[in-house]
Protein backbone atom coordinates (compact mmCIF):
# COMPACT_ATOMS: atom_id res chain seq x y z
CA UNK A 1 0.00 0.00 0.00
CA UNK A 2 1.33 3.61 -1.09
CA UNK A 3 1.46 6.27 1.34
CA UNK A 4 -1.45 7.99 -1.46
CA UNK A 5 -3.71 4.47 -0.74
CA UNK A 6 -2.84 5.28 3.06
CA UNK A 7 -4.09 8.88 2.98
CA UNK A 8 -7.04 7.72 1.06
CA UNK A 9 -8.18 5.14 3.91
CA UNK A 10 -7.32 7.66 6.52
CA UNK A 11 -8.03 11.17 5.93
CA UNK A 12 -5.64 13.64 7.67
CA UNK A 13 -7.41 15.75 10.50
CA UNK A 14 -6.39 17.67 13.28
CA UNK A 15 -8.58 16.17 15.94
CA UNK A 16 -10.30 13.03 15.47
CA UNK A 17 -10.57 11.88 18.95
CA UNK A 18 -14.10 11.86 20.50
CA UNK A 19 -14.20 13.70 23.60
CA UNK A 20 -16.58 11.11 24.81
CA UNK A 21 -14.46 8.27 24.23
CA UNK A 22 -14.95 5.36 21.88
CA UNK A 23 -13.09 6.46 18.87
CA UNK A 24 -12.72 4.51 16.32
CA UNK A 25 -9.20 2.49 15.65
CA UNK A 26 -7.32 3.41 12.31
CA UNK A 27 -7.23 0.35 9.58
CA UNK A 28 -4.15 1.60 7.88
CA UNK A 29 -1.63 2.58 11.41
CA UNK A 30 -1.63 2.17 14.83
CA UNK A 31 -1.35 -0.40 16.76
CA UNK A 32 -2.22 -2.41 19.91
CA UNK A 33 0.71 -3.23 22.36
CA UNK A 34 4.31 -2.50 22.06
CA UNK A 35 5.59 -5.85 21.41
CA UNK A 36 3.86 -6.66 17.96
CA UNK A 37 5.96 -6.97 14.76
CA UNK A 38 7.12 -3.34 14.28
CA UNK A 39 6.37 -2.16 10.16
CA UNK A 40 6.61 1.02 9.98
CA UNK A 41 9.03 3.24 12.48
CA UNK A 42 9.02 7.76 12.56
CA UNK A 43 12.48 7.97 12.73
CA UNK A 44 14.34 12.00 13.23
CA UNK A 45 17.75 12.83 11.88
CA UNK A 46 20.91 13.77 13.45
CA UNK A 47 22.15 16.04 10.88
CA UNK A 48 21.42 19.14 13.28
CA UNK A 49 22.54 17.65 16.20
CA UNK A 50 23.38 19.48 19.48
CA UNK A 51 24.35 18.54 22.93
CA UNK A 52 22.13 21.10 24.66
CA UNK A 53 21.60 20.49 28.46
CA UNK A 54 18.27 18.82 28.16
CA UNK A 55 18.29 16.45 31.78
CA UNK A 56 20.73 15.92 34.48
CA UNK A 57 22.42 13.08 32.48
CA UNK A 58 23.04 15.59 29.13
CA UNK A 59 24.24 17.96 31.65
CA UNK A 60 27.03 15.51 33.12
CA UNK A 61 28.11 14.69 29.71
CA UNK A 62 28.62 18.42 28.74
CA UNK A 63 30.76 18.94 31.52
CA UNK A 64 33.01 15.86 31.80
CA UNK A 65 33.21 14.52 27.75
CA UNK A 66 30.62 16.25 25.50
CA UNK A 67 29.42 14.49 22.25
CA UNK A 68 31.74 14.54 19.65
CA UNK A 69 29.01 15.13 16.97
CA UNK A 70 30.45 12.85 13.82
CA UNK A 71 30.39 9.66 15.97
CA UNK A 72 27.19 10.39 17.11
CA UNK A 73 26.25 10.82 13.08
CA UNK A 74 27.41 7.69 12.43
CA UNK A 75 26.55 5.53 15.32
CA UNK A 76 22.49 6.88 14.25
CA UNK A 77 23.64 5.13 10.59
CA UNK A 78 24.05 2.16 12.66
CA UNK A 79 20.77 1.98 14.01
CA UNK A 80 19.21 2.92 10.83
CA UNK A 81 20.88 -0.36 9.27
CA UNK A 82 19.35 -2.39 12.36
CA UNK A 83 16.10 -1.49 11.20
CA UNK A 84 16.34 -2.25 7.60
CA UNK A 85 18.10 -5.74 8.46
CA UNK A 86 14.85 -6.34 10.23
CA UNK A 87 12.89 -5.16 6.91
CA UNK A 88 11.28 -2.56 9.32
CA UNK A 89 9.77 0.58 6.79
CA UNK A 90 11.73 3.70 8.04
CA UNK A 91 9.28 7.12 7.92
CA UNK A 92 11.33 10.61 8.57
CA UNK A 93 10.81 13.76 9.83
CA UNK A 94 12.31 16.58 7.61
CA UNK A 95 15.54 18.11 9.49
CA UNK A 96 15.79 21.64 10.40
CA UNK A 97 18.59 23.74 11.79
CA UNK A 98 16.51 25.17 14.44
CA UNK A 99 15.52 21.76 15.77
CA UNK A 100 18.89 19.80 17.40
CA UNK A 101 17.32 17.18 18.84
CA UNK A 102 14.68 16.26 16.35
CA UNK A 103 16.53 12.55 16.56
CA UNK A 104 14.34 12.27 19.09
CA UNK A 105 11.37 11.17 17.62
CA UNK A 106 9.38 9.79 20.23
CA UNK A 107 8.89 12.70 22.55
CA UNK A 108 7.22 15.51 19.89
CA UNK A 109 4.40 12.96 19.81
CA UNK A 110 2.99 10.02 20.36
CA UNK A 111 0.98 7.14 18.20
CA UNK A 112 -1.86 5.45 19.70
CA UNK A 113 -4.30 2.89 18.02
CA UNK A 114 -6.56 6.44 16.91
CA UNK A 115 -4.03 8.42 15.08
CA UNK A 116 -1.18 10.15 16.78
CA UNK A 117 -1.10 13.11 19.41
CA UNK A 118 1.24 16.28 19.59
CA UNK A 119 2.55 16.58 22.96
CA UNK A 120 3.65 19.87 24.88
CA UNK A 121 7.85 19.82 25.25
CA UNK A 122 9.54 21.16 28.38
CA UNK A 123 12.59 22.35 26.67
CA UNK A 124 11.85 26.29 25.02
CA UNK A 125 14.49 24.75 22.44
CA UNK A 126 12.59 21.53 21.38
CA UNK A 127 8.66 23.01 20.89
CA UNK A 128 9.01 23.67 17.12
CA UNK A 129 9.20 19.65 16.76
CA UNK A 130 5.91 19.22 18.10
CA UNK A 131 4.58 21.66 14.77
CA UNK A 132 7.17 19.74 12.72
CA UNK A 133 5.38 16.38 13.85
CA UNK A 134 2.23 17.56 12.47
CA UNK A 135 3.38 18.27 9.06
CA UNK A 136 5.24 14.46 9.34
CA UNK A 137 1.89 13.02 10.33
CA UNK A 138 -0.30 15.21 7.43
CA UNK A 139 2.28 13.84 4.69
CA UNK A 140 1.88 10.34 6.02
CA UNK A 141 -2.13 10.77 6.20
CA UNK A 142 -1.96 9.88 9.64
CA UNK A 143 -4.79 11.74 11.49
CA UNK A 144 -4.16 13.31 14.75
CA UNK A 145 -5.71 12.18 17.68
CA UNK A 146 -5.60 15.66 19.94
CA UNK A 147 -2.77 17.39 21.33
CA UNK A 148 -1.68 18.02 25.20
CA UNK A 149 -2.38 21.78 26.04
CA UNK A 150 -2.70 21.32 29.91
CA UNK A 151 1.19 21.50 30.97
CA UNK A 152 4.19 19.77 29.18
CA UNK A 153 4.04 16.42 28.65
CA UNK A 154 6.62 14.16 26.05
CA UNK A 155 6.35 10.28 24.37
CA UNK A 156 8.77 8.89 26.23
CA UNK A 157 6.55 8.96 29.30
CA UNK A 158 3.73 7.55 27.55
CA UNK A 159 4.34 4.00 28.09
CA UNK A 160 1.75 1.34 26.56
CA UNK A 161 2.40 -1.81 28.43
CA UNK A 162 -0.38 -4.31 27.14
CA UNK A 163 -3.00 -3.36 25.03
CA UNK A 164 -5.36 -1.60 26.62
CA UNK A 165 -2.98 -0.64 29.36
CA UNK A 166 -0.69 2.38 29.65
CA UNK A 167 1.59 3.56 32.36
CA UNK A 168 2.55 7.30 32.11
CA UNK A 169 5.45 8.95 33.54
CA UNK A 170 5.42 12.35 35.50
CA UNK A 171 8.81 13.34 36.48
CA UNK A 172 8.01 17.25 37.13
CA UNK A 173 10.37 18.33 35.07
CA UNK A 174 10.29 17.05 31.37
CA UNK A 175 6.45 16.12 31.84
CA UNK A 176 4.22 18.01 34.21
CA UNK A 177 1.08 16.24 36.00
CA UNK A 178 -1.43 18.70 34.93
CA UNK A 179 -0.20 17.23 31.07
CA UNK A 180 -0.01 13.48 32.45
CA UNK A 181 -3.44 14.02 34.02
CA UNK A 182 -5.10 15.31 30.87
CA UNK A 183 -3.98 12.17 28.51
CA UNK A 184 -4.78 10.33 31.27
CA UNK A 185 -8.37 11.17 31.22
CA UNK A 186 -7.96 10.65 27.40
CA UNK A 187 -7.44 6.95 27.61
CA UNK A 188 -10.00 6.33 30.64
CA UNK A 189 -12.91 7.34 28.45
CA UNK A 190 -11.88 5.24 25.78
CA UNK A 191 -11.80 2.35 28.50
CA UNK A 192 -7.99 2.24 28.82
CA UNK A 193 -6.57 1.01 32.59
CA UNK A 194 -4.07 3.97 32.98
CA UNK A 195 -1.92 4.31 35.63
CA UNK A 196 0.53 7.14 36.62
CA UNK A 197 4.51 7.00 37.75
CA UNK A 198 5.66 9.59 39.85
CA UNK A 199 9.25 9.59 38.87
CA UNK A 200 12.41 11.58 39.89
CA UNK A 201 13.35 14.02 37.49
CA UNK A 202 16.61 12.58 37.19
CA UNK A 203 15.20 9.69 35.40
CA UNK A 204 13.73 11.92 32.50
CA UNK A 205 11.17 9.56 31.23
CA UNK A 206 9.17 6.42 32.43
CA UNK A 207 10.75 4.50 29.67
CA UNK A 208 14.50 4.71 30.74
CA UNK A 209 13.16 2.81 33.71
CA UNK A 210 10.87 0.28 32.43
CA UNK A 211 10.04 -1.09 28.66
CA UNK A 212 8.03 -4.11 27.49
CA UNK A 213 10.06 -6.75 25.34
CA UNK A 214 7.42 -9.40 24.40
CA UNK A 215 4.33 -10.37 25.51
CA UNK A 216 4.25 -10.37 29.28
CA UNK A 217 8.03 -10.19 29.41
CA UNK A 218 9.24 -6.46 30.55
CA UNK A 219 12.40 -5.08 31.31
CA UNK A 220 12.49 -2.80 34.78
CA UNK A 221 15.56 -1.40 36.63
CA UNK A 222 13.97 -2.61 40.06
CA UNK A 223 16.46 -0.32 41.87
CA UNK A 224 14.84 2.79 40.63
CA UNK A 225 11.42 1.89 40.05
CA UNK A 226 8.66 2.31 42.68
CA UNK A 227 8.23 -0.94 44.12
CA UNK A 228 3.88 -0.45 43.64
CA UNK A 229 4.79 -0.57 39.87
CA UNK A 230 6.76 -3.69 40.02
CA UNK A 231 4.01 -4.86 42.30
CA UNK A 232 1.50 -3.55 39.35
CA UNK A 233 3.29 -5.17 36.44
CA UNK A 234 3.65 -8.52 38.53
CA UNK A 235 -0.59 -8.48 39.06
CA UNK A 236 -1.01 -8.79 35.21
CA UNK A 237 1.03 -11.70 35.17
CA UNK A 238 4.35 -10.08 33.64
CA UNK A 239 7.71 -11.46 34.08
CA UNK A 240 10.46 -9.03 34.94
CA UNK A 241 14.26 -8.80 33.63
CA UNK A 242 16.10 -6.44 35.88
CA UNK A 243 18.14 -4.33 34.18
CA UNK A 244 21.38 -2.85 36.57
CA UNK A 245 20.99 0.79 37.98
CA UNK A 246 24.33 1.59 35.95
CA UNK A 247 23.18 -0.07 32.19
CA UNK A 248 20.25 2.24 33.16
CA UNK A 249 22.15 5.58 33.27
CA UNK A 250 23.53 4.68 30.51
CA UNK A 251 20.65 3.59 28.86
CA UNK A 252 20.82 0.24 28.80
CA UNK A 253 16.98 -0.01 29.53
CA UNK A 254 15.86 1.85 26.40
CA UNK A 255 15.93 -0.36 23.68
CA UNK A 256 13.23 -1.52 21.17
CA UNK A 257 11.49 -4.32 20.54
CA UNK A 258 10.26 -5.28 16.77
CA UNK A 259 8.61 -8.40 17.99
CA UNK A 260 9.00 -11.93 17.02
CA UNK A 261 11.09 -11.96 19.77
CA UNK A 262 13.63 -9.40 17.93
CA UNK A 263 15.40 -6.50 19.43
CA UNK A 264 17.25 -3.53 18.75
CA UNK A 265 19.71 -2.91 22.11
CA UNK A 266 22.27 -0.69 22.99
CA UNK A 267 25.71 -2.46 23.18
CA UNK A 268 26.09 -0.99 26.82
CA UNK A 269 23.13 -3.23 28.37
CA UNK A 270 25.43 -6.54 28.36
CA UNK A 271 23.16 -7.98 31.07
CA UNK A 272 19.72 -7.33 29.09
CA UNK A 273 21.66 -8.57 25.84
CA UNK A 274 22.77 -11.75 28.01
CA UNK A 275 19.69 -12.72 29.10
CA UNK A 276 17.35 -12.25 25.98
CA UNK A 277 19.94 -14.06 24.12
CA UNK A 278 20.02 -17.15 26.92
CA UNK A 279 15.95 -17.09 25.77
CA UNK A 280 16.52 -17.16 22.60
CA UNK A 281 16.15 -13.30 21.13
CA UNK A 282 17.56 -11.96 17.98
CA UNK A 283 19.14 -8.97 19.67
CA UNK A 284 20.90 -6.63 17.19
CA UNK A 285 23.20 -4.74 19.34
CA UNK A 286 24.57 -0.86 18.47
CA UNK A 287 26.74 1.27 19.88
CA UNK A 288 25.02 4.35 21.07
CA UNK A 289 27.59 5.48 23.58
CA UNK A 290 28.54 8.86 21.80
CA UNK A 291 24.87 9.94 20.86
CA UNK A 292 22.99 8.80 23.98
CA UNK A 293 25.28 11.40 25.68
CA UNK A 294 22.76 14.08 24.38
CA UNK A 295 20.36 12.90 26.59
CA UNK A 296 18.43 9.61 24.89
CA UNK A 297 18.86 5.79 23.37
CA UNK A 298 17.48 3.90 21.12
CA UNK A 299 13.40 3.61 22.40
CA UNK A 300 13.76 7.64 22.15
CA UNK A 301 15.00 7.66 19.13
CA UNK A 302 11.92 5.81 17.59
CA UNK A 303 8.20 6.31 17.12
CA UNK A 304 6.64 3.37 16.31
CA UNK A 305 3.65 4.00 13.84
CA UNK A 306 2.69 0.58 12.82
CA UNK A 307 2.51 -3.14 14.44
CA UNK A 308 0.83 -5.77 13.50
CA UNK A 309 0.30 -9.73 15.01
CA UNK A 310 2.45 -12.55 14.78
Amino acid sequence: MTVHDRIVAEPFSLQRRNPNGGTKPLTTWGFANETDVLTDVLLGSPNFLRHLSTSSLSRKHLREAPCNIQIAQAQHKDLVAAYEHFGVNIHRHEPTPELPMQVYSRDSSVMTPYGAFITAMANWWRRGENYAAIRTYEKLGIPIYDMVTAGTFEGGDFNVIEEGVVLIGCGGARTQEEGARQVQAWFDKEGWETRLAFIDEYYVHIDLMVVPIAEKLTAVCLACTEPGIVDWLKGKGHEIIDVPFQDTMALGCNFMSLGKDRVIAPTSSKTLIGQLKARGFEVAAVDMSEISKTGGGIHCMAQALKRVPA
